[in-house]
């Protein structure tokens, strides 16, 4: 069932995970230190070579908050590999869920090998501007979002949340998306994988009930789709491009065609600028460095530190209290346990699974693998991957979603569940 739900991406990231299982622990961990040094050379010895060019000088020439980001990764990659120090560093519940094998880590590792070499078959051969003809009339009025986004979705949707992150962020950079266009699909479209999903309802010991499962993520999630381009802090991002552009980018399909024969028209004339094979590589190649060195300290750093306090102390069980009189008064069985796992989710998504599964109420281990699901971002990975990529998303902002997205999808998971048990 797994295999037959993953794009192609998807299938040789696994693969060469299988494959390099042993040495990525050691392959994240160099890398993660050359991040730190490659900034901390470009702002001390100053070569020529980091200053002169335009993609290191992107790469490295970081601000003093991301400096130390990637100072704190370097030390808890160094810590956890070579298993130094405290274990509330190291353990397999924190730094090893991130860096062990088969981690996060060593997973987005594979993903943005893949991800980056290919991103230019699906920005520069016609894909893109193919279903943006063809989904404007939807994606626009619904989400407010032109409709070559409708891609983002499908690659996360059928291979992995931080796909969709990548491939999102390449527009934003690329002057596609808008601030505001951006910040949305990154925090609202960059959905959970089919595949880890159903490890979500096995986690729970409710694989049985995979379909009402999925319907249940996908009907809440649509509706904060809707909702959440409406309201702060994602309907106060401007309408701005990278190139200082404003407003919207004309999606108006000329006179004498169709939506099908424009989007025809655009990707050929889009994949006829792009037919250098090594353009190709160079490209992509360029991703996968911009990637590996930019936004896994990031991960690192957030997902280690998040992890460790819900390990280790009691900061969400007290976050979760508020939750605890509303799960009463909508009838959920086991409410205070449940009321914890609304909150931790933010530091890792599978955390929420992993402590219901002691929940005897299937209805409540229910409801908390839906929300779980729905809430999209956790540091762990996705959330890590925004803070490092340049979408125009803060700390902050991904407090506040994450919040309003558990507000909104939570009632409608709660009612769907009265309705099945």
């Amino acid at each position: 069932m797994e295999d037959g739900f993953r794009i192609p991406v998807a299938i040789l990231s696994y693969w060469l995970g299988d494959l390099l299982v042993h040495i990525l622990p050691k392959v994240m961990t160099v890398l993660i230190t050359i991040s730190f040094l490659g900034v901390f050379i470009q702002k001390t010895v100053k070569p020529k070579i980091l200053t002169s060019s335009p993609f290191f000088i992107k790469l490295f020439d970081v601000n003093g908050f991301w400096y130390v980001v990637r100072f704190i990764a370097m030390i808890l990659a160094i810590m956890t590999y070579f298993q130094l120090g405290t274990e509330a560093v190291y353990s397999e519940d924190t730094g090893g869920l991130l860096l062990g094998e088969g981690g996060l880590l060593t997973t987005l590792f594979t993903v943005f090998v893949f991800a980056g070499l290919f991103l230019p078959l699906l920005l520069n051969y016609g894909l893109l501007d193919f279903f943006g003809s063809l989904l404007t009339k939807v994606m626009r009025p619904l989400f407010r979002l032109p409709g070559r986004s409708s891609i983002d979705s499908l690659t996360s949707w059928l291979g992995d949340g931080t796909l969709g992150v990548v491939l999102t962020n390449k527009q934003y950079e690329e002057g596609y998306y808008s601030k505001r266009e951006a910040a949305i699909i990154g925090t609202t479209f960059s959905v959970v994988s089919i595949t880890f999903s159903l490890v979500v309802i096995q986690e729970v010991n409710l694989e049985h009930m995979f379909l009402p499962f999925y319907g249940t993520v996908l009907f809440s999630g649509f509706v904060a789709a809707v909702i959440m381009p409406r309201i702060p802090p994602l309907s106060r991002k401007p309408l701005t491009y990278v190139n200082g552009q404003e407003g919207n980018i004309d999606e108006t399909i000329p006179a004498g065609f169709t939506a099908f024969k424009w989007g025809l028209q655009r990707a050929k004339e889009q994949a006829d600028r792009n037919s250098s094979i090594k353009e190709f590589f160079r490209y992509g190649s360029k991703n996968v460095l911009d990637l590996l060195l930019g936004v896994t300290p990031v991960v690192m750093a957030f997902g280690t530190i998040a992890l460790i306090i819900a390990e280790n102390t009691s900061f969400f069980t007290w976050l979760g209290y508020p939750f605890v009189p509303v799960l009463e008064l909508m009838q959920v069985p086991e409410a205070e346990a449940a009321a914890e796992t609304l909150v931790i989710g933010f530091a890792d998504m599978f955390l929420p699974a992993i402590f219901a599964s002691g929940i005897e109420s299937e209805m409540t281990r229910f409801i908390i693998a839906c929300v779980s699901v729905t809430q999209l971002i956790y540091l762990s990975e996705v959330g890590g991957v925004l803070l490092g990529s340049k979408i125009p998303i803060n700390f902050k902002d991904l407090v506040i979603i994450f919040l309003e997205r558990t507000i909104i999808t939570l009632p409608i998971i709660v009612m769907i569940a009265h309705l099945i048990f």
